[in-house]
């Protein structure tokens, strides 16, 4: 076994050019709380992602995956190893990460527009060009028309799109999504994975997403990574060689078979996945 992100799944051929590395993790470790009562949530992380890249993260539940994405996105600090973005080390929240949680967090009394723009405000960001980006992205994830309605108003999904756009309002350079479908009834699962496929071709961001599913780990990933128990490390790295856009007929092709197969086999011993 080994934490090297250079690992390719014998599904798929390497690249013949690589994207410089966006973001950089080497030795990352952490833990919490202090002598016996220490729990250790990470143990030498070591990986590479590429700009514009779309990354999917599974593993057991309780091994790291959220605690890792938080340190990305600068809401959890860490005093082992080093983590680079753009080559910049993550200390602290940044304006150009966004964040979507395990669920919409859309302010109840706020119209869907008002929820989008919530980040401007914080941010105070020019209210005239926030505007205008917002209803360009709610055109992106097809909520015409819904800009004035209030989230009661909207279907869960929809609700998750809301929360996409405003967490591309200030227009961030990677997108953070922390299993995001996982209230989602399976067909609007499978929906929403087609449409945030969609919405990340169109946005060029860098997308990191934390799931449960391996099936949907393999249809959005360009690359998938598998951690292992806790402490949580980085068993194994899968590049996933099917081409975009991914319709969901391509769960048939023997490439998607084997991928899945392969990660399913890191994890038989346990029952955490969908």
């Amino acid at each position: 076994m080994t934490n090297s992100a250079s690992i390719k799944a014998d599904t798929t051929s390497s690249a013949s050019t690589r994207a410089p590395d966006y973001i950089r993790i080497k030795g990352l470790s952490k833990a919490f709380g202090v002598g016996s009562d220490s729990v250790q949530a990470l143990h030498n992380i070591d990986c590479s992602i590429e700009q514009g890249s779309f990354v999917t993260v599974v593993g057991p539940s309780g091994c790291g995956k959220s605690t890792l994405l938080r340190i990305l996105a600068g809401l959890l600090d860490y005093n082992v190893g080093t983590v680079l973005l753009d080559r910049q080390p993550v200390h602290g929240t940044r304006r150009d990460i966004g964040m979507v949680f395990q669920n919409s967090i859309l302010l109840p009394w706020r119209t869907i527009l008002e929820n989008v723009l919530l980040p401007a405000e914080v941010l105070g960001l020019d209210a005239s060009k926030a505007r205008e980006r917002a209803m360009q992205l709610l055109h992106m994830v097809r909520l015409d028309g819904f800009e004035h309605k209030y989230p009661r108003q909207l279907s869960g999904g929809m609700q998750l799109r809301a929360s996409i756009a405003r967490a591309l309002l200030h227009d961030p350079k990677m997108l953070l999504m922390d299993e995001p479908f996982g209230a989602l009834d399976a067909m609007t699962r499978e929906r929403m994975n087609l449409e945030l496929q969609r919405i990340w071709m169109e946005s060029g961001k860098t997308v990191v997403l934390i799931t449960h599913s391996i099936p949907e780990a393999v249809f959005l990933g360009d690359v998938v990574f598998v951690m292992s128990p806790r402490p949580g490390t980085l068993e194994k790295v899968f590049h996933i060689d099917l081409p975009r856009p991914r319709r969901l007929d391509v769960m048939a092709d023997p490439v998607f078979s084997h991928a899945a197969a392969g990660i399913r086999e890191r994890f038989s011993h346990a029952a955490a996945f969908d």
